[in-house]
């Protein structure tokens, strides 16, 4: 049906309705030509002589207001759904409203209640939709004077779950909120928060870096000194667990009493484990590195003065602190006296297990040194003796 066809259908009702025959019955007015009407329309029951139209070009007036819109093509391939303008409920207690009524459905896609608020919905020229303004300055722009919020129901009709979630902001934070368990809030972004502090690229995640290049890749480049750049925390040991899915390996770290390390997913096979006190105990062999290709400024020692400097060594027996409570002895020097005595380690409050053997080591070499040159010495005189005795036995045998 044409605009032009469309319009005329409905000026000729409108006028139409308007005509009250002479006679007590009320007939269908046809009228086969255009019409026109040079000035205002009024079209319903209530519609009677002197009608104040103001600016309104044309009133509908009665207490059941509808516009239909019947489509009467039949060609299949031309559109023939009917629609309709509904102002208000027919019902007494009805609501109030303007409805575009989808007839053929009997679906109402678009409603507009009484009361809503100026600007509720307002679609601008280059596309824009606002809500609650009438200047969007995005493609939705949503304006309201406590947390906007945009709600996503997942209502059941389909089969699923029911299910709503909220996007919502204000001047405290941005939030996810899982409407339907409680209202929870399971990610929320406060206000003034860095740019990238969280970024997912390339199938990687930064934190505080746009361009991350690894799995999770945390970046701090602020220069605020030493900080906590990865907390892990619950009400139990907190956890790391890493399985290379290639050869079945897989390394648990757990963080309970003692730092642990395990080559399974359990912590009770641990290899490594790290008391909070600081003692370590491990399953199998403590290598430290010694390669010379490693090492610069090569000298050599003199065990002699080595030695000496370990006689003079004070060597104790005593109980760490930490461990006053259990009462775990040990033996072996202070740091401070070994670190006088010999000058080496990083400082004087540890005593480096490679430095310690390097200490016995040498003192060990000067013993050996002086139990050779006594053995040379004890050769030397028993042959004296020998002689002596030898000697002797010659002298008596010529008596």
């Amino acid at each position: 049906m044409s605009t032009r066809s469309f319009n005329r259908s409905l000026l000729n009702a409108a006028a139409l309705s308007l005509i009250v025959l002479p006679s007590s019955a009320m007939a269908d007015q046809v009228i086969n030509d255009d019409l026109i009407v040079d000035g205002s329309l009024c079209v319903g029951f209530d519609c009677a002589n002197g009608v104040s139209f103001g600016f309104d070009t044309q009133i509908l007036k009665e207490n059941n207001l509808r516009i239909f819109f019947d489509d009467t093509s039949t060609a299949g391939s031309f559109p023939s759904n009917d629609w309709r303008l509904v102002a208000n409920d027919s019902a007494n207690g009805g609501a109030s409203f303007l409805a575009i009524e989808d007839a053929t459905a009997g679906r109402r896609p678009f409603i507009v209640e009484a009361g809503a608020r100026a600007n509720a919905l307002v679609v601008e020229s280059d596309g824009d939709v606002g809500i609650g303004t009438a200047n969007p300055v995005v493609e939705l722009h949503a304006v309201r004077g406590d947390t906007p919020t945009l709600r996503l129901e997942q209502d059941g009709s389909s089969g699923f779950t029911p299910q709503t979630w909220d996007l919502a902001g204000n001047e405290t934070n941005f939030f996810v909120r899982d409407v339907t368990n409680g209202s929870k809030l399971p990610f929320r972004i406060f206000p003034d928060a860095p740019s990238n502090m969280l970024t997912i690229r390339d199938g990687n995640v930064g934190v505080g870096l746009a361009s991350p290049t690894a799995k999770l890749h945390v970046e701090d480049t602020t220069d605020n000194g030493p900080q906590q750049m990865l907390r892990l925390e619950n009400q139990g040991a907190p956890q790391i667990y890493m399985i290379n899915n290639k050869n079945g390996n897989d390394w648990l770290f757990s963080a309970g009493a003692s730092m642990l390390l395990s080559p399974t997913d359990n912590a009770a096979d641990a290899v490594f484990d790290l008391a909070s006190n600081g003692n370590l105990t491990i399953d199998g062999t403590l290598t430290e590195s010694s390669d010379k290709n490693r090492k610069t400024a090569i000298e050599p020692v003199d065990a002699d003065s080595i030695l000496a400097k370990v006689s003079t060594l004070p060597v104790a027996e005593w109980t760490y602190i930490h461990d006053a409570e259990e009462g775990t002895r040990h033996i072996g020097p202070m740091a401070q006296d070994f670190h006088a005595a010999f000058g080496v380690g990083a400082d004087e409050t540890g005593i480096s297990s490679l430095d310690g053997t390097g200490v016995a080591l040498a003192a060990i070499q000067a013993l050996v040194t002086r139990i050779e040159s006594l053995k040379a010495s004890d050769a030397a005189l028993r042959a004296d003796l020998d002689i002596a005795l030898a000697t002797i036995d010659a002298l008596r045998a010529a008596d």
